[in-house]
Protein backbone atom coordinates (compact mmCIF):
# COMPACT_ATOMS: atom_id res chain seq x y z
CA UNK A 1 0.00 0.00 0.00
CA UNK A 2 1.34 3.56 -1.02
CA UNK A 3 1.80 5.93 1.95
CA UNK A 4 -1.06 7.55 2.41
CA UNK A 5 -3.06 10.35 4.77
CA UNK A 6 -6.42 8.71 4.53
CA UNK A 7 -8.03 7.89 8.10
CA UNK A 8 -9.32 4.87 6.79
CA UNK A 9 -6.65 1.88 8.39
CA UNK A 10 -4.36 0.13 6.40
CA UNK A 11 -6.03 -3.50 6.66
CA UNK A 12 -9.47 -2.20 6.12
CA UNK A 13 -7.81 -0.30 2.43
CA UNK A 14 -6.15 -3.85 1.86
CA UNK A 15 -9.75 -5.35 2.51
CA UNK A 16 -11.24 -3.00 0.12
CA UNK A 17 -8.70 -3.13 -2.64
CA UNK A 18 -8.83 -7.10 -2.71
CA UNK A 19 -12.97 -6.25 -3.18
CA UNK A 20 -12.35 -3.77 -6.11
CA UNK A 21 -9.57 -5.27 -7.87
CA UNK A 22 -12.05 -7.98 -8.04
CA UNK A 23 -14.71 -6.49 -9.66
CA UNK A 24 -12.19 -4.01 -11.83
CA UNK A 25 -11.29 -7.43 -13.61
CA UNK A 26 -14.76 -8.43 -14.22
CA UNK A 27 -15.59 -4.62 -15.28
CA UNK A 28 -13.05 -5.19 -17.46
CA UNK A 29 -14.04 -8.63 -19.05
CA UNK A 30 -17.55 -6.48 -19.34
CA UNK A 31 -16.31 -3.89 -21.17
CA UNK A 32 -14.66 -5.83 -23.75
CA UNK A 33 -17.79 -8.43 -23.98
CA UNK A 34 -20.09 -5.56 -25.10
CA UNK A 35 -17.35 -4.43 -27.87
CA UNK A 36 -17.93 -8.36 -28.75
CA UNK A 37 -21.51 -7.52 -28.97
CA UNK A 38 -21.35 -4.38 -30.92
CA UNK A 39 -18.89 -5.90 -33.67
CA UNK A 40 -20.80 -8.95 -34.44
CA UNK A 41 -24.60 -8.46 -34.22
CA UNK A 42 -26.48 -9.27 -37.35
CA UNK A 43 -29.86 -9.18 -38.22
CA UNK A 44 -32.60 -6.73 -38.80
CA UNK A 45 -32.01 -4.82 -35.91
CA UNK A 46 -28.57 -4.58 -36.35
CA UNK A 47 -28.03 -0.93 -36.34
CA UNK A 48 -30.02 -0.37 -33.23
CA UNK A 49 -28.47 -3.26 -31.24
CA UNK A 50 -24.90 -1.78 -32.93
CA UNK A 51 -25.42 1.43 -31.79
CA UNK A 52 -26.76 0.27 -27.94
CA UNK A 53 -24.28 -1.88 -27.34
CA UNK A 54 -22.02 0.77 -28.01
CA UNK A 55 -23.49 3.24 -25.44
CA UNK A 56 -23.67 0.25 -22.74
CA UNK A 57 -19.86 -0.02 -23.16
CA UNK A 58 -19.50 3.40 -22.73
CA UNK A 59 -21.25 3.38 -19.04
CA UNK A 60 -19.03 0.26 -18.17
CA UNK A 61 -15.85 2.44 -19.37
CA UNK A 62 -16.58 4.63 -16.29
CA UNK A 63 -16.86 2.14 -14.33
CA UNK A 64 -13.68 0.55 -14.74
CA UNK A 65 -12.15 4.02 -14.43
CA UNK A 66 -14.27 4.92 -11.06
CA UNK A 67 -13.05 1.21 -9.81
CA UNK A 68 -9.44 1.76 -10.63
CA UNK A 69 -9.27 5.27 -9.11
CA UNK A 70 -10.73 4.23 -6.23
CA UNK A 71 -7.91 1.39 -5.26
CA UNK A 72 -5.41 3.85 -6.38
CA UNK A 73 -7.22 6.22 -4.28
CA UNK A 74 -6.85 3.60 -1.24
CA UNK A 75 -3.50 3.49 -1.64
CA UNK A 76 -3.75 0.57 -4.06
CA UNK A 77 -2.33 -0.34 -7.45
CA UNK A 78 -5.09 -0.82 -10.22
CA UNK A 79 -3.90 -4.26 -11.89
CA UNK A 80 -5.83 -4.07 -15.33
CA UNK A 81 -3.58 -5.96 -17.34
CA UNK A 82 -5.14 -8.13 -20.08
CA UNK A 83 -3.27 -11.28 -18.71
CA UNK A 84 -4.76 -10.21 -15.03
CA UNK A 85 -8.09 -9.92 -16.15
CA UNK A 86 -8.14 -12.98 -18.00
CA UNK A 87 -7.24 -15.10 -15.28
CA UNK A 88 -9.40 -13.17 -12.30
CA UNK A 89 -12.74 -12.38 -14.04
CA UNK A 90 -15.65 -14.24 -12.80
CA UNK A 91 -18.01 -13.65 -15.44
CA UNK A 92 -19.48 -15.96 -18.14
CA UNK A 93 -17.42 -16.15 -21.36
CA UNK A 94 -18.97 -14.52 -24.48
CA UNK A 95 -20.58 -17.41 -26.60
CA UNK A 96 -18.35 -16.81 -29.88
CA UNK A 97 -21.54 -18.27 -32.01
CA UNK A 98 -23.18 -15.35 -30.83
CA UNK A 99 -24.74 -13.36 -34.00
CA UNK A 100 -28.49 -12.67 -33.93
CA UNK A 101 -29.38 -9.53 -32.48
CA UNK A 102 -31.58 -12.21 -29.66
CA UNK A 103 -28.11 -14.15 -29.01
CA UNK A 104 -26.14 -11.00 -27.93
CA UNK A 105 -28.88 -9.59 -25.96
CA UNK A 106 -29.15 -13.10 -24.13
CA UNK A 107 -25.33 -13.03 -23.59
CA UNK A 108 -25.06 -9.36 -21.89
CA UNK A 109 -27.76 -9.78 -19.90
CA UNK A 110 -26.37 -12.75 -18.15
CA UNK A 111 -23.44 -10.98 -17.62
CA UNK A 112 -24.84 -7.78 -16.78
CA UNK A 113 -26.79 -9.54 -14.09
CA UNK A 114 -23.59 -11.48 -12.96
CA UNK A 115 -21.99 -8.14 -12.68
CA UNK A 116 -24.60 -6.73 -10.74
CA UNK A 117 -24.69 -9.69 -7.97
CA UNK A 118 -21.52 -9.76 -7.29
CA UNK A 119 -21.70 -5.95 -6.68
CA UNK A 120 -24.54 -6.69 -4.31
CA UNK A 121 -21.95 -9.25 -2.33
CA UNK A 122 -19.38 -6.36 -2.41
CA UNK A 123 -21.73 -3.83 -0.66
CA UNK A 124 -22.24 -5.95 2.18
CA UNK A 125 -18.77 -7.19 2.22
CA UNK A 126 -17.33 -3.05 2.36
CA UNK A 127 -19.84 -2.15 4.50
CA UNK A 128 -19.02 -4.81 6.96
CA UNK A 129 -14.99 -3.96 6.29
CA UNK A 130 -15.99 -0.80 7.73
CA UNK A 131 -15.45 1.13 4.08
CA UNK A 132 -18.40 2.90 3.80
CA UNK A 133 -16.91 4.93 0.98
CA UNK A 134 -16.49 1.60 -1.36
CA UNK A 135 -19.44 0.12 -0.21
CA UNK A 136 -21.15 3.46 -1.74
CA UNK A 137 -19.25 3.02 -5.00
CA UNK A 138 -20.56 -0.61 -5.25
CA UNK A 139 -24.07 0.53 -4.72
CA UNK A 140 -23.81 3.31 -7.29
CA UNK A 141 -22.79 0.68 -10.08
CA UNK A 142 -25.20 -1.40 -8.59
CA UNK A 143 -27.88 0.64 -9.59
CA UNK A 144 -26.46 1.59 -12.72
CA UNK A 145 -25.76 -2.54 -13.49
CA UNK A 146 -29.49 -3.16 -13.14
CA UNK A 147 -30.70 0.09 -15.08
CA UNK A 148 -28.44 -1.42 -18.11
CA UNK A 149 -29.50 -5.02 -17.74
CA UNK A 150 -33.31 -3.56 -17.72
CA UNK A 151 -32.83 -1.79 -21.09
CA UNK A 152 -31.07 -4.80 -22.50
CA UNK A 153 -33.55 -7.38 -21.32
CA UNK A 154 -36.24 -4.55 -22.79
CA UNK A 155 -35.21 -5.68 -26.06
CA UNK A 156 -35.73 -8.94 -25.21
CA UNK A 157 -39.83 -8.95 -24.98
CA UNK A 158 -42.54 -8.19 -27.50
Amino acid sequence: MFVSRLDIPVHIRKSSTHLLQARLSDAIDLEAQLKQAHWNVKGKDFFQLHTFFDGVHAIVEEFVDTIAERITTLGGVADGRVQTTASSSSLYEYPLDAHRGESHLKAVSAVLAQFGKALRTDIEAATEGGDADTADLFTQLSRETDKQLWFVEAHLYE
